[in-house]
């Protein structure tokens, strides 16, 4: 049986819209999107690349292109782009009609929960939820998700969407803590 790991940048105050870029995520006129920039260091280079032992990558469609479509354009050597190619990619979508631009990628089509909890079933080893904030409250929400990665930023931005919103309780277990040169906090937690 697979593993849903969630790795995750977000603020203090619990938002995951539009760290990357400026233009990466608008939706309800949000206006802090690059939130993350200037906050990468060789620590989160380092933990981040030892992240690529998981055995696929699970996206919702939105993520998935705005992911894939800005590190397939990066010009610059990078670690990800290699990765992100490379790997196996699972897509969710209620749109059978959903086109999947990238290689080694997969629709799951309908209801997320029911279409992850069948992939889980049939796999073994990590797979690796990247962005996907909507994906991430509705497979938490089922109690599909046993590990969070968060790389919390030391930044408070008042508004965007957040990791978790209103449900019920969860308790989680730190089996990790790295602190960054540039004070984000790199936390690898286990759902009870």
């Amino acid at each position: 049986m697979g593993t849903i790991s969630v790795l995750a940048n977000l603020s203090l105050d619990g938002v995951i819209q539009g760290p990357g870029r400026a233009d990466e995520d608008t939706r309800g006129g949000f206006r802090h999107g690059g939130w993350g920039i200037g906050y990468a260091d060789e620590v989160i280079a380092t933990y981040i690349s030892g992240l690529d032992r998981a055995t696929a990558m699970l996206f919702g469609h939105r993520s998935y292109d705005d992911i894939l479509g800005h590190w397939t354009s990066v010009t610059d050597p990078n670690p990800f782009t290699e990765t992100l190619v490379n790997a196996p990619k699972y897509v969710t979508s209620r749109r059978p009609e959903t086109e999947l631009a990238h290689p080694n990628s997969t629709l799951l089509t309908g209801e997320a929960t029911d279409t992850v909890a069948q992939l889980k079933d049939r796999m073994d080893g990590v797979i690796r939820v990247l962005g996907s904030g909507e994906l991430v409250r509705s497979l938490h929400a089922a109690g599909l998700v046993e590990e969070y990665v968060l790389l919390i930023h030391p930044i408070v931005l008042g508004s965007g969407a957040r990791l978790f919103g209103a449900g019920e309780r969860t308790d989680l277990t730190l089996q990790e803590s790295i602190t960054t040169t540039t004070c984000v906090l790199i936390a690898r937690y286990r759902v009870n």
